[in-house]
């Protein structure tokens, strides 16, 4: 059963990913996964044979999700928008209630200061570089290759801090759109050859950048925990914000209301099931 679980978080990771301003570690946060993905980055070798059980079926998840829904989420964000973010607003909220009570009798200025500067950061991004670049990588050089894995690198860093978007700074980068469309065209078993190794190359550079960024967080959860903590609120709450404004920035209809709040119930529902186990 925990297998199966462990799966079914990589899943939801995995689509979270590919949404723009959905982060990947807020979702590892509220699925309650975070700290111990974390650790296991920062220290693979302890617990080696657990750890890599674990990161094995967690990747098998993430690559489900990501192969079978990388055309849905776009069909889904194309046609109904406002109720596919409102899902996953409800699993981002259903999961801050753990995080609240870490920090509940802690609520010094210098806390508030730190999650006022972590939701401030978020809040900018939001209304900053709206406009997306599109890299080309049809014609691929040494330069474009090491693009992709400065902007894998980048991307993964970004990954593991919540309230920020891995393929949201992919977009900024310009290097989102031709990503997508490799795996896409890897699913319908077109270019295999140069789709690899478009992938591969963004591959190792997320890989790098999990691993220095985890060390980084470990290190100051173990300083600085009940700081750090208010800073991951803080990134939390303004993506959540954040999520919702790109939400109602779409015409919206009584009937798509609805069935969003619909969605964001199940959302939290489904946020509580799965990050209790």
């Amino acid at each position: 059963m925990n297998n199966i679980m462990t799966i079914l978080k990589g899943f939801v990771l995995g689509i979270a990913n590919i949404i723009p301003g959905v982060s990947g570690g807020t979702l590892a946060i509220t699925l309650g996964i975070y700290e111990k993905l974390i650790d296991i980055i920062s220290n693979f070798r302890k617990k080696i044979k657990d750890n890599i059980k674990f990161v094995i079926l967690l990747v098998i998840g993430v690559a489900i999700g990501l192969l079978l829904f990388s055309n849905i989420i776009s069909i889904c964000l194309d046609k109904f928008p406002f109720i596919t973010i409102m899902f996953f607003i409800g699993i981002i909220l259903g999961g801050t209630p753990i995080l609240f009570k870490k920090v509940k009798k802690h609520k010094t200025i210098y806390n508030i200061i730190i999650f006022t500067i972590t939701f401030s950061i978020v809040m900018i991004m939001t209304f900053v570089g709206n406009s997306e670049r599109i890299i080309t990588l049809e014609n691929l050089n040494i330069l474009k290759i090491l693009g992709l894995f400065f902007a894998g690198f980048v991307a993964a860093a970004s990954m593991l801090l919540p309230g920020i978007s891995g393929s949201f700074v992919l977009m900024l980068m310009g290097y989102y759109r031709p990503i997508v469309d490799s795996i896409k065209d890897l699913t319908h078993f077109n270019n295999i050859l140069h789709n690899i190794i478009i992938l591969g190359f963004a591959g190792v550079g997320i890989l790098c950048g999990l691993i220095l960024s985890a060390k980084l967080i470990n290190w100051l959860l173990k300083k600085y925990e009940i700081p750090t903590y208010f800073g991951i609120i803080g990134f939390v709450m303004a993506s959540v914000i954040s999520i919702f404004i790109s939400a109602v920035s779409n015409t919206l209809t009584v009937l798509n209301i609805i069935i969003g709040i619909v969605m964001f119930i199940i959302g939290i529902f489904l946020a509580r099931v799965i990050g209790d186990k």
